[in-house]
This record gives C-alpha cells, structure tokens and sequence, in this order.
C-alpha cells in the first residue's frame, strides 16, 4: 500500500500546478459570475448524478446559449437535455431550483455564508432539489471553495478502496455514513499531505487523464 501512496504522490507532484491553476480558475471565475452563469453553475451539478460530466456540461451549455435554461418549463427541459441519466426528473429539479435562485441574491448569499462552509452545504443540501452531500460539494468546488470538503463520487469512492482509506464502497449512503466517509478521506488527505480538493482532481485525472470540472 505504501508503495501504491508514492506512485499518487509522485503523479500529484506532476501535476501540482494545473491543479493550483484550475482551482484558482473556479475561485476567480466564481468572483466574475453574473447571476445566470452562476444558476448554469448550479445546473450542471444537478445534472451530474449517475451521467458523464462531459455530457452534462453539454447539455447545460446548449440550455444556456438558447435561453432555455431561464425560461423553458420542465417538459422542454427534458427534450432538450441530452446525454443525461433521469432527465425527466432533473428538468424538473431545474426548474424549482430557478424559482428559488432567482427569489434571492443567490451570489450574495453565498459570500456571506462561505465562512462556513460545511452549514453552507448543509443548506444547499436542503434547499436545492436534486442536491445531496455529493452535489453540494461538487458546486461548492466548482465555485473555489472545497478546501475543506470532500466530493464522495464513484471514481472518489473506488480510490479510498484502492488506497485502503475503507475496505468497500458502501451499497448506500445516508448523511451519517457521508460525514463518517468524509472524516476517513479527510484524514487520508493530511496523511499524504494532498488537500481534498486536490484529491478529486488528481483521482480524477488518474481515471481520464484529464482535468475538468
């Protein structure tokens, strides 16, 4: 195992920079979002459960660019998303999502609840339809702050069995076992002094041997 530990923190060490550089890219693309990019933001998380990220982007970057995104009811949602597992119930998680981004100063709020981050994801957790811990997380990376989270995805998941952070991928997860998983990880991050947001990123990249969102 510990030979296996070395190999990821000498891919890590190759590729430090374009994870410093892509987490700086979400933080700064965060501070220069309009309220419209910031819902496609929220959208694509949405979407993600259980479908290639690739594929939800996709289909999010169509939905933006022909406005359907801000307007289109749930049934136009779902013939226009493509690629994507359950669209039938996502479109309609999209559009009570949008009634409620739009109720409020969404950016606003979150700038002045970011100091805590994990009440924060708590309450995206309860407030945002389609949203789990998982999801939650993935949104609040993807706007520069999930330093102290952590993104409990399959590809995450199948790395804490191989790295023996936990001896199986559990068949389900409730919020107690999400916290308790995400407590292991934590502590596997400081053990190879590697941060949480790093550790997605450079899982990720092990998988596909790319970087994205």
């Amino acid at each position: 195992m510990e030979n296996e530990i070395l190999e990821l923190k000498d891919l890590y060490d190759t590729i430090i920079e374009d994870i410093r550089n892509r987490l700086e890219d979400f933080r700064s693309g965060f501070l220069k979002m309009n309220n419209d990019s910031l819902f496609a933001e929220l959208c694509f998380c949405t979407l993600t459960p259980q479908s290639k990220a690739k594929s939800c982007w996709k289909s999010v970057e169509h939905l933006r660019d022909t406005g359907l995104l801000y307007r289109a009811g749930k049934e136009t949602l779902s013939r226009s998303i493509t690629g994507v597992r359950f669209h039938n119930n996502k479109s309609a998680y999209i559009e009570a999502n949008r009634r409620l981004f739009y109720s409020m100063d969404f950016k606003r709020f979150i700038l002045e609840n970011i100091s805590d981050v994990r009440k924060l994801r708590k309450w995206l957790v309860t407030n945002i339809k389609g949203y789990s811990f998982k999801e939650a997380g993935h949104f609040l990376r993807n706007i520069g702050y999930g330093s102290e989270i952590a993104i409990l995805d399959r590809h995450i998941l199948k790395n804490m069995v191989i790295y023996g952070v936990i001896s199986e991928i559990p068949k389900s997860i409730n919020e107690r076992t999400y916290l308790e998983l995400e407590r292991k990880l934590l502590e596997f991050s400081k053990k190879t002094r590697i941060p949480p947001d790093h550790l997605d990123i450079l899982f990720w990249y092990k998988q596909t041997g790319e970087i994205f969102k």
